[in-house]
């Protein structure tokens, strides 16, 4: 039905020239001998065509060479025009393997992997279904190119057995629902200026549910490679998850802000904020460990700040990047046990800090708000917004940006003191006219760059802190309490 032919080979194992460990922690050292296999024919123009072709219906037969051994097995597929009865223009196809007993795929030449990734591309688990995407939008006479590395385990059992595949199937499905439910939006309309905003129609899709408390989501952007996704901690939980385009849920990071034995005392341990710079690495605030961290593309931290004036900071909680590289970011106390009482603090205040953008100087840009949380900037990068968690003063502060990245001339933009609900404020993001979106009390508030609120976004849960994803930058995504939920909204949102 696909055209396809199966090709097989086996893997040597060959001696191959290095380099030890260098000081930027790559091969760049002193030459070594080292091991490698061959042939590498996961690039999408290797030729395979003196290979061995094999008949579908002998996957199941033993291949290599028992114990530490790997093969390869290459298809290409064609989209037919149908499968039994469904059309498959515009379809998702999905290519799923069992291999005994471990396998990583290669789709069209490309391994896209991303850390703490189980599955999918690279190895799921022992004797365990990999499960990749093929593409969303399949075209009849469309060619995909598959290439499966098949390994033996586990290793260092010295298996016994061979390689072989249970199973290989591709499924079509036609617009797979995503969302566990969805609900239409209720909205407390207050202008008119807010239907430019939220469509008529718009719901509230839920995504993913049964966490501690959600927080500080970014969407990672699609690439060459892989598909865009969102990222998104749950601090009581220490982790931090992502969730894929296709419904997929995986814990990203564990530890992700605390690795201290009295971990226990914590009531909110792990990351908060997320953000990426310019170069699409990820930046976290981590609540114990009271730092803010890069991660590099090989998976370190790079420790961006920690101390101001040789105090350590309370417990950064939001994050943002201006365009210059140099990073802002909010530090109340609330990851410390005890908050403003806990023993640990050190500094007298919370602070709204800048990194530089050579990550040499921490600045202390403002200290007035006592529990300073979500911030932004204005599209034009003129104003810098931040709000307060207390509830005895629930505001929402706006500094003109000097040339030189500090802050001035502060004045209360917007005051929610008076409005009913317990919650202060959180989370917030702004799109690209300029209007903010802010965790208030009851909802998700919409205010414009005049100051003006356009109206309340209320949705199944209390949502505390958002981030804008899809590739159009329209899709608000939800952190709220135990769940994960998003709204398509009109106007797309300012993002890193």
């Amino acid at each position: 039905m696909v055209n396809g032919q199966w090709r097989y080979h086996d893997v040597k194992i060959e001696d191959a020239d290095s380099h030890a460990v260098g000081s930027d922690l790559k091969p760049s050292g002193a030459p070594i001998r080292t091991y490698d296999y061959t042939p590498h024919a996961g690039p999408a123009n290797f030729d395979d065509s003196q290979w061995e072709a094999i008949d579908a219906t002998t996957l199941d037969q033993r291949r290599s060479t028992a114990k530490v051994c790997f093969n390869w097995y290459r298809i290409n597929v064609t989209i037919p025009e149908k499968v039994g009865n469904l059309s498959t223009a515009g379809s998702t196809v999905a290519f799923e393997i069992v291999i005994d007993d471990y396998a990583e795929v290669w789709v069209n030449g490309k391994m896209p992997r991303v850390l703490g990734q189980l599955g999918g591309p690279v190895i799921k688990g022992f004797n365990a279904p990999n499960r990749v995407i093929l593409t969303r939008n399949a075209q009849p006479g469309q060619r995909i190119q598959l290439a499966v590395f098949g390994i033996n385990g586990p290793i260092s059992y010295s298996p016994q057995n061979f390689i072989w595949i249970k199973s290989a199937t591709l499924d079509f499905y036609k617009s797979p629902k995503i969302a566990i439910s969805e609900t239409p939006v209720q909205v407390t309309r207050k202008d008119p200026a807010l239907d430019e905003i939220v469509p008529a129609n718009a719901k509230i899709e839920k995504l993913a549910g049964g966490f501690l408390f959600t927080e500080g989501p970014i969407w990672v952007p699609r690439t060459e490679e892989t598909d865009g996704y969102l990222l998104f901690s749950d601090p009581n939980n220490n982790l931090i998850y992502r969730w894929t385009q296709d419904g997929q849920l995986s814990i990203f990071m564990t530890k992700s802000g605390y690795r201290g034995v009295d971990i226990g005392e914590y009531g909110q341990p792990g990351s908060n904020g997320l953000t990426l710079d310019k170069q699409g690495r990820l930046t976290i605030n981590q609540h114990g460990n009271r730092r803010v961290v890069r991660m590099e593309k090989n998976g370190q931290f790079t420790v961006l700040a920690d101390r101001y004036e040789g105090k350590r900071l309370n417990s950064p909680n939001d994050l943002v990047y201006k365009s210059d590289g140099a990073l802002y970011f909010t530090d109340p106390p609330f990851g410390l046990p005890k908050f403003f009482e806990d023993p640990r603090k050190d500094l007298p205040y919370s602070g709204v800090f800048r990194v530089s953008p050579d990550g040499k100087n921490v600045q202390l840009l403002a200290k007035e708000l006592s529990g300073p949380n979500g911030l932004a900037f204005s599209p034009d990068e003129k104003y810098f917004y931040v709000d307060n968690w207390d509830e005895k003063k629930k505001i929402i502060m706006r500094y003109e940006v000097n040339p030189d990245g500090t802050l001035s001339n502060g004045k209360v933009f917007f005051d929610m003191t008076s409005a009913e609900g317990e919650d202060a404020l959180d989370g917030m993001k702004i799109d690209q006219k300029g209007n903010l979106y802010v965790s208030g009390p009851g909802g998700l508030w919409i205010i414009s760059p005049e100051g003006k609120h356009l109206g309340t976004i209320v949705g199944p849960e209390h949502p505390h802190n958002f981030a804008w994803g899809d590739d159009d930058g329209k899709t608000l995504y939800l952190c709220a309490k135990t769940g994960l939920y998003r709204i398509r909204l009109s106007i797309p949102g300012i993002r890193p």
